[in-house]
């Protein structure tokens, strides 16, 4: 990996990993799915961080998917270590601790759709363009594409999957794939903005809401399983007793996550 491949800023308890392949229109090889392993595990460790943005270099794409040139070098990414491919998996799949709020600043089609689909929130420029272009090559969508019933309607996800043909930003806002369209200038601090705003809340208690509000739609059982974890950990945390004094006291709290 080269150092410059996913640049890391904090800005406050918020962590932006930024892909920065601009020439290969951000696509993933090895070496950048590593380090977003990384960086997501990295979020998830450090308890000052509260959320993380995912963005890409650049106006053109945010993420163009898989480097095809170097898939027809030979190369496979999901080749890290196994917390490099752990940290990626549990990102793309949503299951990440760690809010992730996704800037998509310009096109994200095949895997670049699905890291946004791991995404809680996704912000998206006016001139992003989202799609499953895999069938085209004669592969499939297999990190979490398929997926994309979860989040918008099932004709439209199988049109996208089947198709291979992209949305506009304003389609992808209608369908509910993306939270807000802005200025592709505005993508990265309205962004931002949106992860302060979550960020401000209780770490135990987002943790609880993300996994459970996903769950819901996955897996009920599992969902009501889990909420009665969450009860007992969250209700009984020191968050919980200096939530209700911070309102009783009209102050902002201070969280420990604990």
């Amino acid at each position: 990996m080269t150092a410059d491949e996913l640049v890391l800023t904090r800005r406050g308890p918020v962590l932006i990993a930024r892909l920065n392949r601009p020439e290969a229109r951000n696509a993933l090889n090895a070496s950048l799915f590593r380090a977003i392993g990384t960086a997501a595990n990295e979020a998830e460790a450090d308890p000052e961080v509260r959320a993380l943005v995912l963005t890409g270099t650049g106006d053109r794409a945010f993420c163009a998917g898989m480097d095809l040139r170097a898939f027809a070098d030979g190369e496979r990414i999901g080749t890290g270590s196994p917390e490099e491919t752990a940290g990626f998996a549990r990102l793309a799949g949503g299951a990440l601790t760690t809010p992730v709020i996704g800037a998509a600043n310009g096109t994200a089609i095949g895997g670049g759709l699905e890291l946004l689909l791991g995404c809680d929130v996704i912000i998206a420029s006016a001139e992003a363009k989202f799609g499953l272009p895999e069938v085209k090559r004669g592969l499939f969508p297999a990190g979490g594409g398929t997926t994309i019933s979860t989040r918008i309607p099932l004709s439209a996800a199988l049109e996208l999957a089947l198709t291979g043909d992209p949305v506009d930003a304003r389609r992808a806002y209608e369908l509910g794939l993306v939270n807000a369209v802005v200025a592709q200038e505005d993508v990265l601090e309205s962004a931002v903005t949106m992860a302060e705003r979550i960020a401000a809340n209780g770490p135990l208690a987002l943790a609880a809401v993300k996994e459970l509000v996903r769950l819901s739609v996955t897996d009920p059982a599992r969902a009501a399983e889990r909420t009665r974890h969450w009860q007992t950990t969250v209700f009984a945390s020191e968050d919980a007793g200096e939530g209700a004094r911070a309102f009783v006291e009209k102050r902002q709290p201070v969280w420990k996550g604990r």
